[in-house]
């Protein structure tokens, strides 16, 4: 089981980024997957998430309006698309599966790697 996350990069506030999480091992479709993200000393925060059926769609309230997630379940891949980025987002995002879109995003299993994301002023 890998989760491959890609996209990361170093942009301006105010920039974009689309972030990619292709599993292997797995298929994405039966599992609620969940992008998170954590800075230098820092907890770990969960970002968005989509669920199984693609119906609920939640973000955390500091990126709201911000990002999107989005399921493409032919390439068993997720995304996170991030607009209007700010210096506070400046962190390692990776995703995982996990047991509900909750706000909690309890994390079924873990694997691979995440992608830095770095926003300058």
């Amino acid at each position: 089981v890998q989760l491959q996350a890609s996209g990361g990069g170093q942009v301006q506030a105010g920039g974009s980024l689309r972030l990619s999480c292709a599993a292997s091992g797995f298929t994405m479709d039966y599992y609620n997957m969940a992008w998170f993200r954590q800075a230098p000393g820092k907890e770990r925060e969960g970002v968005s998430c989509i669920s199984k059926s693609d119906s609920n769609l939640d973000y955390a309230d500091s990126v709201k309006d911000r990002f999107t997630i989005a399921r493409d379940s032919a390439r068993n891949t997720v995304y996170l698309h991030m607009n209007n980025l700010k210096p506070e987002d400046t962190a390692v995002y990776y995703c995982a599966p996990v047991w509900a879109c909750d706000g909690y995003y309890q994390v079924v299993f873990s694997g691979g790697q995440g992608t830095q994301v770095t926003v300058s002023s």
